[in-house]
């Protein structure tokens, strides 16, 4: 059952306002189709690269590139490298020589083979490794690589390599040293939000340029999705499935952690269409305010650079997320 009410405002213009740049700049992609060269595309996202929170994260960057540390991409969370050319990357931010500078020391952790780890390699042998269980991380770091347009920078086409060879065809998902915590506490075997964040990162690849082995992937993965109904994976004692609690409550940004609106607006960018994406729909559209908008469930607001939006309150960009599904899903005209 899909879930429609009358008479709720179109929230499209306030979205639109320059007072938000970097949700002003996605709006004008996402919602008003305009191509990235357009004239206020540019201008929006000239006012994304001079906005306080892109100042701001820049600001705390490092003369050799990186964020917080130079040795641990990852720690301290929400802050350190990794984490902030993926906010960059989430609120629009253009390629500059800084950002150029951040990911070619991203690339330092990279090892042969082709994934990362969150440590800076310091023998060959560490360079050597081909650790198989961190496509949460590899999945967040293609995300940013194809939004700063590194997609055919041939350490990316390595990461990808990487990322189609231990892909777990029969079960779906990569493996993880870390999922499950309690295996009869869920259906999937392998790492189901790990699955999420790649299946997103590759639904940014160009379809002209996914080679087969993509397209297989994904399909593959856009079937697990839609069989664990996109955030009901968890297993209750008797058997059946339960909800991730967490996911049902969306929040800008995410990080290594999801929502049913981020796997609903992966699935929309892939062009999918199928009934058991009917419960996450209403969940979306139960959610929103006679106003228009969307609130803030989730938020790491004191953990990061810049705090973004206020939790409880109205949120720009859970409402961009929304619309944007929605509105790919053909919902256009019931919005």
């Amino acid at each position: 059952m899909i879930l429609v009410r009358d008479s709720v405002v179109d929230p499209t213009s306030w979205l639109l306002e320059p007072s938000d740049p970097s949700v002003r700049f996605w709006a004008l992609r996402d919602l008003e189709g305009k191509a990235p060269g357009d004239p206020e595309v540019l201008a929006a996202q000239d006012g994304v690269m001079g906005s306080p929170i892109v100042k701001g994260i820049l600001g705390a960057q490092q003369p050799g590139g990186w964020w917080v540390g130079e040795r641990d991409m990852y720690l301290s969370k929400y802050t350190a490298t990794t984490h902030s050319l993926l906010i960059l990357a989430e609120l629009g931010a253009g390629r500059t020589p800084a950002i150029e500078c951040g990911v070619e020391h991203i690339f330092r952790f990279q090892r042969d083979s082709g994934h990362f780890l969150t440590d800076l390699p310091t023998t060959e042998r560490g360079r050597a490794s081909a650790v198989k269980d961190g496509c949460c991380l590899d999945g967040n770091i293609l995300n940013y690589l194809v939004h700063f347009g590194y997609l055919h920078d041939p350490r990316t086409e390595r990461l990808i390599d990487f990322t189609v060879g231990y892909h777990d065809g029969a079960e779906a998902g990569w493996r993880c040293r870390s999922y499950p915590i309690d295996p009869a506490g869920v259906f999937p075997k392998n790492c189901y939000m790990g699955a999420v964040k790649m299946l997103r990162a590759l639904s940014m690849i160009p379809p002209q340029q996914r080679s087969a082995e993509i397209r297989a992937i994904i399909d593959r993965e856009v079937e697990s999705v839609l069989a664990n109904g996109l955030y009901r994976y968890l297993r209750n004692p008797d058997g059946t499935r339960k909800d991730k609690a967490g996911w049902r409550r969306f929040g800008f940004p995410l990080f290594y952690q999801s929502d049913a609106l981020e796997v609903l607006d992966t699935l929309a960018r892939l062009g999918v269409r199928d009934e058991r994406m009917e419960p996450a729909i209403d969940l979306v559209l139960s959610a929103r305010q006679p106003d228009g908008r969307w609130l803030l469930g989730n938020t790491f607001n004191g953990k990061m650079w810049v705090d973004i939006g206020e939790k409880g309150r109205p949120s720009k960009w859970v409402t961009l997320r929304a619309l944007r599904a929605l509105r790919r899903l053909g919902y256009a005209d019931k919005l």
